[in-house]
C-alpha cells in the first residue's frame, strides 16, 4: 500500500481487518481502480498499480503462522507468479482469481498456476480468455484444479467439481445501484461459507446473497448487515436445512 492509506487503515480496523501485514511503500500511493459502467452493468476498468507494483518483494515464507488459504486475486503480475509457486511448495491451498490480469498473463503461466490450485474462480467472460489462452477446455481445467467456480451476472452462478455441477441462482435486488465489487462480495460469502464447513452448494448460496447486497449499494464496500438479518432473507430463497443457525449464536 501506498503513504496515502492511513486513513483506510484506520476504517479497515475499524471493520475488525486486520491490517497488520500491510506494507507502506513511501514516495507511491495505493493502486486505485475506476469501473466505468453502462446502464446494462457493462463495465471498463482503468487502473493504476502504485504500490502494488511492490507485491512481490513480500513473501509467504516470512509469515509466522501457515495460512489455510491464500487468495491469489489480481496484483503485479510477478507477484502472482510468485505467490502460486511459494503455495505450491509450502504446500498451503490457494484460490486462483487472476480477473482483469488474465489480458496480460500468458497461456502457459495461467494453466501452470491452475495446475494444483484448490479453486479458480473467474466470470464467463474471463472463463473465455482464459479458455483460448491456455487451449483447455472446462473438463480439462477440471484436470488442473479441484473446484471451478464461474460466476454470469444475472444468470447466477456455476460450480464445477469433476464430474459434478451445481447451478447457484441469482437472488432477487431490491434495486440495481453499482455493480461495481459484486464478484468480490460473492467470492468473500463463498469464502465465508468454506470457512465454517459448508458444502460447496451452499457456499455458493450464501456468496450469491452477499454479491446482491452490494449490487444495491454504490460503491463495493459501503453495504452491511446483520446475522440475523442476512438468514433471514437467504431463508426467502434457499433452504440451508437448518445450518445457517450455527452463525447465530
Amino acid at each position: 500500500v501506498g503513504e496515502d492509506f492511513g486513513e483506510y487503515r484506520q476504517w479497515l480496523d475499524s471493520k475488525g481487518v486486520d491490517t497488520s501485514l500491510m506494507k507502506v511503500i513511501p514516495g507511491e500511493f495505493t493502486a486505485s481502480f475506476f469501473a466505468t459502467t453502462d446502464q446494462a452493468s457493462a463495465q471498463i476498468a482503468s487502473f493504476y498499480p502504485g504500490a502494488m507494483a511492490h507485491s512481490s518483494t513480500q513473501s509467504l515464507k516470512d509469515l509466522e503462522k501457515k495460512p489455510d488459504l491464500v487468495v491469489v486475486s489480481p496484483s503485479a503480475p510477478d507477484a502472482m507468479m510468485k505467490f502460486p509457486a511459494e503455495c505450491r511448495e509450502l504446500g498451503i491451498p490457494y484460490l486462483y482469481d487472476p480477473s482483469q490480469q488474465v489480458l496480460r498473463l500468458e497461456g502457459h503461466e495461467l494453466a501452470r498456476d491452475m495446475e494444483g490450485a484448490r479453486f479458480l474462480f473467474c466470470n464467463d467472460y474471463e472463463f473465455g480468455l482464459i479458455s483460448n489462452k491456455t487451449g483447455l477446455s472446462l473438463d480439462q481445467m477440471l484436470g488442473h484444479v479441484e473446484i471451478l467456480v464461474i460466476t454470469r451476472g444475472k444468470d447466477g452462478a456455476d460450480l464445477y467439481l469433476g464430474s459434478d455441477s451445481v447451478h447457484i441462482p441469482t437472488v432477487p435486488e431490491d434495486e440495481i445501484v453499482d455493480p461495481t465489487g459484486v464478484g468480490d462480495a460473492f467470492r468473500g460469502g463463498f469464502l465465508a461459507g468454506y470457512a465454517h464447513g459448508f458444502d460447496w452448494k451452499l457456499c455458493g448460496e450464501i456468496g450469491s446473497l452477499a454479491a446482491v447486497y452490494c449490487l444495491e449499494q454504490k460503491g463495493p464496500q459501503r453495504y452491511s448487515y446483520k446475522r440475523a438479518e442476512f438468514v433471514n432473507r437467504f431463508r426467502k430463497h434457499f433452504d440451508d436445512g437448518g445450518k445457517l443457525d450455527g452463525l447465530l449464536k
